[in-house]
């Protein structure tokens, strides 16, 4: 029998499950770092999966507390494509993947895990990432840890952020 590592998994299990939004951020960033908050941008926000597809799984979220993409302001939602074209470029790089998943499922019936909460999700992909474990076990593995993925990333999430996205820290984090 082979034995996965996948220490972030247990936290998930045992733990308690929250009552409140998962991604409904404080203002501080003192748990930027614990949630796995890369990007604060004006209206947006990039944050990490805490159960990855795969190595580099990221989503992109309002700030404001919506389930339907029609109801985004168009702020919002052009913000939302520059952060997801923004993801996709730092994946290339940092990751090498040769393709990108970008997905959006809007209500339980279409896959929403967090249906109350829109966002994006971006996973890169690469050739042969669905290997023998994913298709005949239906188990993935993940080979970096989650606290690793997030070091190396939030440097250049926190360069684009400073020169692109630049927020008041006293702007609202919920509308």
């Amino acid at each position: 029998m082979e034995v996965l590592w996948a220490p972030w998994r247990l936290e998930y299990i045992l733990g308690p499950k929250p009552d409140e939004c998962v991604f409904c951020l404080p203002q501080t960033r003192d748990e930027d770092r614990e949630r796995l908050v890369l990007l604060r941008a004006r209206h947006n926000f990039v944050i990490m999966n805490k159960f990855p597809y795969n190595n580099g799984h990221l989503m992109v979220t309002p700030y404001r507390h919506v389930m339907n993409l029609a109801d985004l302001t168009s702020e919002e939602s052009h913000e939302m494509m520059d952060l997801l074209q923004d993801c996709v470029r730092l994946l290339k790089e940092l990751f090498t993947p040769e393709g990108v998943n970008v997905g959006l499922n809007i209500g339980e019936a279409a896959g929403a895990g967090i249906r109350e909460h829109l966002h994006f999700h971006l996973v890169p992909r690469w050739n042969g990432d669905s290997s023998f474990m994913a298709v005949f076990s239906e188990t993935r593995i993940i080979p970096e840890h989650l606290l690793a993925s997030y070091d190396r990333m939030l440097p250049h999430f926190a360069s684009i952020e400073d020169n692109r996205y630049r927020r008041k820290p006293c702007d609202s984090s919920k509308s």
